[in-house]
């Protein structure tokens, strides 16, 4: 018999608020905010990806929904999720730097400073995915 792992209130309400931070970037890119961030796709990625920019921006959205969706209803793959999650943001830091380099706007993002201080949020998020999902 295994035995269930202890709840915490804290590390369940961050996980909480992460999932709706994703599925709400998520469905961001798929509706209201597609072309800010269409726009905001760096041109090497569509070349990386052999792809284009409303491409990357639909499949980034559901990669988002789905994986805060999981963060919710798979308690079993919490860990792994959570390291999925963590992939996730990592995987758009070059993106992120390119903004700030560029002076590109993206959606909520529309100066250097702003650009610029998104840098220092990202490792936060890869910590706040990594922290919530641990056991």
């Amino acid at each position: 018999m295994t035995r269930a792992a202890p709840r915490d209130p804290l590390r369940t309400a961050a996980r909480s608020a992460l999932a709706a931070l994703l599925v709400a970037a998520g469905v961001g890119h798929l509706t209201v905010l597609r072309r800010g961030f269409r726009i905001a796709v760096p041109d090497w990625a569509t070349r990386l990806l052999r792809t284009d920019k409303d491409t990357i921006v639909v499949v980034s959205g559901v990669v988002e929904v789905l994986l805060g969706v999981a963060l919710l209803v798979l308690p079993r793959e919490r860990r792994r999720v959570g390291v999925a999650v963590a992939a996730l943001f990592v995987a758009v830091f070059p993106g992120n730097v390119h903004h700030w380099r560029t002076g590109r706007d993206v959606p909520g993002l529309d100066s250097d400073a702003k650009r610029f201080a998104r840098l220092f949020l990202q490792p936060l998020l890869v910590a706040w995915a990594l922290w919530s999902t641990r056991r």
